[in-house]
């Protein structure tokens, strides 16, 4: 009962409240506040973590939606009162070299505090730039060219005003140049051919990168920033085709990036005496797609969501499968992605194939029944007539695992408020529906942005536990 109520117990019918935050901060079940689910498209992952984004919303956690691919998440966000950002082609873009809230927030408190997130905002810069170089090679860069570009990234940051960004082609201008810093890291000894043979790899990476596929994205300025007073925000780069796989990944890590570095910020200023503390709540949905861009990322995403506990911030990986992690091509890569589901405090489960189960369950430690229950809501729906409305068995029914504890089985039941935020598949839906439904989400957020909001422990929709609001 502590936590966002989530739905009923499937055997009992009690009400279940839970959320990686409280079940860390207040019940104390789990010791790392972190939840990693996985199952089939379309059984109701997003709608649960859209259930506890809007629960943690109204205790006063600011959720932050880190690349938003459907998008699943932009209309609650917004009726929250909180920020979008869209990044894409055209649409919006973000520098990865823009050291964003942090690098504001290192300049404001100054002194020892300062230098070191100064610090802390060089090395999560790094990594960025790092892993957009590994997406456009499909390989991880060398300990050395790592070098080459922290040195770059130090020449550029010492040379510039401050309150002033650089971007890449200044990066690359850097290296062209090859000052006294950056070439004593090559060890070029006086030699320009040295030199050359050192950087010229790098030089073209970064060049693939300014005229290829992430340029226009990623070498301008950034167009909106993360409002760090927000209510909510949500990165949305459903823009990106579909098939733009590079882009997509990309775009992915830099708006985790750019999120987790916002946290930091805010918790650099809490420390220091200068804002209050905030607690904040990271989506991280379609984990397996950038861990499939290219060997090595997993090491990427890894260094950017390795956060300590003590930063105040819980955060939800989604996935389908454990076999998004085996189809990575190196073997240490695949049980890097494992410690994933390894490192979560909590586990859910939607509906999975039995052999999935089977798999999990020597990571997680699932009875047989556990994997008979979860493997049974896997099923499609039965026959029905044109027009019938027949659910698969599994919608909305989930398996939530600590550690070596029984499994809960629940059933989430959405409200009509719900309903009308978090439709992922408003394009199935006929013109005259569509149309419907998009005018009464307009509607229900010009109620939300007025104040006047619905009540929440409506016992018909949604069983509460009645001393929560």
């Amino acid at each position: 009962m502590t936590g966002v109520p989530l739905g009923q117990h499937i055997s009992t019918g009690a009400t279940v409240c839970g959320d990686p935050l409280n079940w860390f901060t207040r019940a104390r079940y789990i010791s790392n506040p972190s939840l990693f689910m996985l199952g089939m498209p379309g059984l109701g992952k997003s709608t649960l973590i859209n259930r506890m984004l809007i629960g943690l919303a109204a205790q006063g956690v600011v959720p932050l939606v880190l690349g938003d691919l459907k998008p699943d998440y932009v209309d609650t966000v917004r009726a929250l009162g909180g920020q979008v950002i869209s990044i894409a082609r055209g649409v919006g873009g973000l520098n990865v070299l823009d050291p964003g809230a942090m690098g504001a927030v290192a300049a404001k408190i100054g002194g020892a505090a300062g230098q070191v997130l100064a610090a802390e905002t060089h090395g999560r810069v790094l990594n960025m730039v790092a892993a957009l170089l590994t997406i456009v090679r499909g390989r991880p860069i060398s300990d050395h060219e790592q070098s080459v570009l922290s040195a770059c990234l130090r020449h550029l940051r010492e040379r510039t005003p401050q309150g002033h960004t650089f971007r890449l082609p200044q990066l690359l201008s850097v290296l062209e140049e090859g000052p006294p810093d950056v070439r004593q890291v090559t060890l070029d000894r006086g030699q320009e051919s040295r030199y050359r043979d050192a950087v010229d790899p790098l030089h073209r990476s970064l060049l693939g990168i300014l005229d290829g596929p992430l340029g226009d994205t990623f070498a301008a300025e950034t167009s909106t920033h993360v409002d760090p007073d927000a209510t909510a925000v949500c990165i949305d780069i459903s823009r990106i085709g579909e098939a733009d796989s590079q882009l997509t990944a990309a775009a992915m890590l830099a708006a985790w990036s750019d999120g987790l570095g916002t946290v930091a910020a805010s918790h650099a200023l809490a420390d220091a005496g200068l804002a209050p503390r905030r607690w904040f709540f990271t989506v991280l949905d379609e984990l397996w797609r950038p861990l499939r861009a290219a060997s090595g990322i997993v090491d990427r995403i890894d260094a950017l969501t390795r956060l300590n506990r003590s930063l105040g911030l819980a955060d939800a990986k989604i996935t389908h499968t454990l076999k998004d992690a085996e189809a990575l091509g190196v073997e240490a890569d695949k049980a890097k992605a494992r410690g994933f589901v390894e490192r979560a405090g909590m586990v859910a489960c939607a509906g999975l194939p039995r052999t999935e189960m089977e798999e999990l369950a020597r990571v997680v430690g699932l009875t047989r029944r556990e994997i008979e229950l979860v493997s049974s809501w896997s099923s499609p729906p039965g026959w029905a007539q044109e027009g019938g409305n027949e659910e698969p068995p599994g919608r909305g029914r989930f398996l939530i695992k600590v550690g070596g504890r029984p499994g809960i089985p629940i059933q989430v039941a959405i409200t009509s408020t719900e309903r009308h935020l978090h439709d992922t598949n408003t394009r199935w839906i006929a013109n005259g529906e569509a149309e419907q439904l998009m005018a009464e989400r307009a509607a229900l957020m010009r109620t939300v942005t007025a104040g006047d909001l619905p009540e929440i422990g409506d016992r018909d929709s949604w069983p509460l536990n009645p001393g929560y609001r």
